[in-house]
């Protein structure tokens, strides 16, 4: 069983080209879990600058997050925690109703979401998901299937997206935050 997020700051750096992600994870208002983040890299042969917070109830479900960009781009959304989501000025997306989780394209983060709100054994077999995933070269969310597995308890993952064209084994920490996203990330 995870351990109850205290205050954590992690880094990881992407394996192809240069960059660096600096997250801090830790309770917020006493009732929630706060991600915040600067990273920089390079997405598509295209360099970037971003912040990214992302704003979780006591059981991981996403309720809002927020991206700027150092070009100036910004995306908010906010969830009803059951796949519903309205941007900042509370117009419904229903383009995305479904998504539960989310997966912002240059963090390894994003993976722990539907790590600890699942809370996945092994003999639980693949949970086929919906995440509302933000590609770092556009920052126009869309809905992508992706399919998690847990291999050994608390401990590693299978990160598979549908259409299998992408499969990642995913070691993960007291706290479930990947240790190596072989291919992708390492963490430091």
């Amino acid at each position: 069983m995870f351990r109850r997020p205290s205050l954590k700051t992690v880094r990881w750096r992407p394996l192809e080209g240069e960059g660096l992600e600096h997250l801090t994870i830790g309770p917020a208002d006493g009732a929630s879990i706060r991600a915040s983040s600067v990273l920089i890299g390079e997405r598509g042969g295209r360099p970037y600058g971003a912040r990214y917070t992302i704003d979780c109830d006591t059981a991981w479900t996403v309720m809002s997050f927020s991206i700027d960009t150092t070009d100036g781009r910004r995306l908010s959304l906010a969830s009803d925690g059951n796949g519903h989501w309205r941007d900042m000025d509370g117009t419904a997306l229903p383009a995305f109703d479904g998504c539960i989780d989310i997966d912002l394209a240059g963090t390894p983060f994003t993976n722990t979401l539907p790590i600890r709100r699942l809370g996945l054994k092994p003999t639980d077999g693949t949970a086929k998901l919906i995440m509302l995933y933000v590609p770092f070269d556009t920052f126009e969310p869309f809905p992508d299937c992706q399919n998690y597995t847990c291999l050994e308890d608390d401990r590693f993952y299978r990160y598979e997206a549908k259409d299998r064209s992408f499969t990642a084994d995913l070691p993960v920490d007291e706290d479930g935050l990947v240790m190596d996203y072989p291919t992708l990330f390492q963490r430091l």
